[in-house]
């Protein structure tokens, strides 16, 4: 399991991955578009970051991102779809570029998410 930081600017999400752009990529490569935006603003319930544990397993408390079309090289990445968000349907669908076969090292059929609890101290 892996810990990403997602960071909203302005009306934008970007994953924080540093070492993606010291191997050479570009910095909007790492913006999050088409529905993965908007997982983000629903899971950061109007925040301005989100840490979440990301593996190809399934873990305790995940949801999971189904892969449901490999998109043509030249575009690179695939179109995922979250079907339940905490147990609430909410039919997300979302494309996740070619970042994620640099996180990965190819596109998972599965990827399990859950947010990181902050506040665990409580």
């Amino acid at each position: 399991m892996e810990t990403y930081m997602f960071v909203k600017t302005g009306d934008d999400w970007f994953i924080d991955l540093p070492e993606y752009i010291e191997q050479g990529g570009a910095a909007g490569d790492l913006q999050m578009v088409d529905g993965a935006d908007t997982m983000l603003d629903l899971i950061a319930e109007r925040g301005t970051s989100v840490v979440l544990n990301i593996s190809e397993e399934p873990f305790e408390g995940a949801d999971v991102l189904v892969l449901t079309e490999k998109c043509d090289p030249s575009i690179g990445g695939g179109y995922y779809l979250m079907e339940k968000y905490n147990g609430k349907a909410v039919n997300q669908r979302m494309w996740l570029c070619q970042v994620t076969e640099f996180v990965f090292g190819k596109l998972p059929e599965r990827i399990f998410v859950k947010q990181e609890d902050i506040d665990a101290s409580e």
